[in-house]
């Protein structure tokens, strides 16, 4: 253990990433040494980000300097390639990105291994088995139904094509663009059974075309105005959105979020420490605290399904208030994390297939 402890030492004091956690105390005394950590493309409306930067703060007194809050994944990655000789201030030690720019940022040595105090709680499928990149959170495709308007919700796909929700059923996007829209799709090919991305994403189109032919489809951009308005009374959407959007519109009308019975696919960012990171013992910590139990339940609070939810739900660890204001949980134990081939793969399929089978164009 002494020797353990000692290559762990020596790992801080290199800034290199240990094999194992650190141990806390020893980690925080490292990060206090450098004394600031930088983020970037963090909102702090988005997740419960606010509340867990702060928290942050006043739990170890390092400062954290908040890049571009608006940015995107592709601008997190290019601000490490950008920075590699810099240590300043637009240096990036964590980025928080969609799920494919993990394993091509590792690809491109732009990150650095760490594997957090809880990482065998972590989903082997969302996370790199060398501890370059980890989901931190996830959303579910739900759908968000305006309760004043449709008195049956659906609870599942099938349910969708029923005539009771004719000229009811849109879409977050346009599946041959749409990432939210796409996996839409795929999840529809999931519920009627295929397991294959492929044929799965080729069901869900015969599933759409069907509801298209039915006049279920409405073929627009669905938002929360939209649900509201009663132009989309059911939205197929991103769990996160779709509660926000129930708590922004405070009822007026009454939307439910339900999570389907089938075909439930699970949307992941990941978080990685940049291999240029100028306070690398910094990021460390910042994940421990992103990971711990804590911090798990912060984005959860934001409506992100934090990584660890099962395990949290298992260990009796998420309070009840904050369940309450959530879809039943064992919706959400049944979610799929496709892998980036599958995704790849249903992608494809749904991008050249969408006019030719389903025959909609969905307009903004």
């Amino acid at each position: 253990m002494k020797l353990l402890a000692s290559m762990a030492a020596m790992a801080l004091a290199f800034g290199a990433a240990p094999a194992l956690a650190a141990p806390p105390d020893e980690l925080v005394a490292a990060a206090k040494k450098e004394g600031q950590l930088t983020v970037i493309a963090l909102p702090r409306d988005w997740c419960g980000y606010g509340d867990l930067i702060d928290s942050f703060k006043a739990k170890y007194g390092l400062a954290v300097n908040e890049l571009n809050p608006d940015g995107g994944s592709g601008d997190e990655v290019e601000a490490i390639k950008a920075n590699k000789d810099n240590k300043g201030p637009q240096a990036p030690d964590v980025i928080d990105v969609g799920l494919s720019f993990g394993p091509s940022a590792k690809k491109d040595g732009l990150l650095q291994p760490y594997k957090v105090s809880t990482w065998d709680s972590i989903p082997d499928s969302a996370k790199d088995a060398d501890g370059y990149w980890v989901g931190d959170y996830y959303g579910v495709l739900t759908f968000a139904v305006n309760a004043d308007i449709v008195k049956n919700a659906p609870t599942d796909w099938t349910d969708l094509l029923k005539p009771e929700y004719k000229a009811g059923v849109a879409l977050a996007g346009d599946p041959r663009v749409s990432n939210q829209a796409t996996t839409a799709v795929y999840a529809a090919g999931l519920g009627a059974g295929e397991t294959d991305a492929a044929k799965a994403a080729a069901k869900g189109l015969e599933f759409f075309a069907d509801l298209n032919k039915k006049g279920n489809f409405v073929p627009v951009i669905g938002k929360a105005a939209s649900i509201a308005q009663g132009t989309t009374p059911i939205l197929i959407y991103w769990d996160y959105n779709a509660l926000a959007a129930r708590d922004s519109l405070k009822g007026n009308p009454k939307v439910e979020v339900i999570v389907p019975k089938t075909g439930v696919v699970a949307g992941v960012y990941v978080q990685a420490i940049s291999a240029y990171a100028p306070h690398p013992n910094a990021a460390k910590l910042w994940l421990e605290h992103l990971y711990s139990d804590e911090g798990q339940l912060g984005w959860l609070k934001g409506y992100c399904h934090p990584i660890r939810f099962n395990n949290l739900i298992e260990s009796k660890k998420v309070p009840a208030d904050l369940l309450a204001a959530l879809p039943p949980a064992d919706g959400y134990a049944k979610a799929k994390f496709p892998t980036l081939d599958e995704q790849a793969a249903a992608k494809d399929v749904i991008a050249k297939q969408w006019d030719a089978v389903v025959g909609a164009t969905v307009a903004k």
